[in-house]
């Protein structure tokens, strides 16, 4: 029997591109019992609705940013999802305060009304760029995640808080493949350094992961799978070959490579087949729920230029063939 059976489930963000795959194959692949789509787009949340047409959706307005609203959207509810985000780096840049309001203060209020209501489980959605942040984006992302772990503390085991956090997700909405596929029509694609290497994720393999992180979490951990990486350029070579390459530079609070995981991290973390679990520090924590894991070298970091496994152009044509 699935965590997901006869639950209801609530998902923030829930009409995004992630919101949609999750509700996609959770409805047809679990049995919950309600799934509530919290999302401020009142659009997307019509388009969605008009999409699945199952009676085991509820779609309810509000932003993350509203306490009140995220209280009586929690009452109820066996698991939380937290993927409501501002996700742009640039955007981010331009407007600090708003993505601190969103990212920061919206996480601090889900643990909050998750508490308030007992919620068994919250997941939140985290990022790469959290890991060494150098954008605002990423350093809020990054206070998020300990937000969510310390949350532990206070829920004395009757809320779990965990974190999954993975690499860029291929033909998302924030994906560099829409870029790409537009600049194409006009004969040039600019690319800001080509020796730049990305880690890359499906939409479903990402919701799959989310999905296993939820059947095993203890709370406290933060989840990272084990994925391929690919330079930015033979990605550009396989979405439009033959099409100009421009180099423009590094953008503002861009990295040339991508880490997941640092060496700091690494002193209390584990390896498993094909994940890696980063275990919180902290007094709430049992040593034996990562017993099964491998200890792994204190000098190790997950980075995407440094990554063993790699995507092969044939392999992304592939891959694009099924997505685009």
């Amino acid at each position: 029997m699935s965590t997901l059976d006869n639950k209801t489930i609530l998902i923030t963000g829930g009409a995004g591109s992630f919101g949609q795959k999750f509700t996609e194959i959770v409805l047809k692949e679990h049995n919950p019992k309600t799934i509530r789509v919290y999302d401020h787009n009142e659009l997307a949340e019509v388009e969605m609705q008009r999409r699945f047409q199952d009676p085991r959706l509820r779609f309810f307005i509000g932003e993350v940013r509203d306490r009140d609203r995220l209280h009586r959207a929690m009452h109820g509810v066996d698991l939380v999802v937290h993927a409501a985000a501002l996700k742009h780096i640039p955007v981010c840049e331009y407007n600090p305060l708003e993505a601190v309001k969103t990212n920061i203060g919206g996480a601090s209020n889900v643990i909050d009304a998750a508490i308030e209501n007992s919620v068994p489980l919250v997941m939140n959605i985290s990022t790469d760029k959290a890991v060494q942040p150098v954008n605002l984006y990423g350093a809020a992302k990054m206070v998020a995640e300990k937000l969510f772990v310390q949350s532990n503390s206070y829920a004395s085991g009757r809320t779990k808080f965990s974190c999954a956090r993975y690499g860029n997700v291929l033909a998302s909405s924030g994906s560099i493949i829409p870029l790409f596929l537009e600049q194409a029509k006009l004969g040039e694609i600019t690319i800001t350094d080509e020796q730049m290497t990305r880690f890359w994720i499906t939409l479903d393999q990402g919701v799959r992961f989310v999905l296993g992180c939820i059947e095993k979490m203890a709370g406290g951990e933060i989840f990272i799978p084990k994925i391929p990486s690919m330079k930015v350029v033979d990605l550009a070579d396989v979405i439009a070959p033959g099409v100009k390459q421009k180099i423009i530079g590094i953008r503002p609070g861009e990295k040339l490579h991508e880490v997941l995981m640092v060496a700091e991290e690494t002193r209390h973390a584990k390896e498993f087949d094909r994940y890696f679990v980063i275990e919180p520090e902290f007094p709430f924590w049992n040593k034996e729920n990562g017993k099964e894991g491998k200890e792994l070298p204190q000098s190790f970091s997950y980075a995407s230029n440094t990554n063993k496994e790699w995507i092969t152009k044939e392999q992304m044509q592939e891959i694009l063939k099924a997505l685009v």
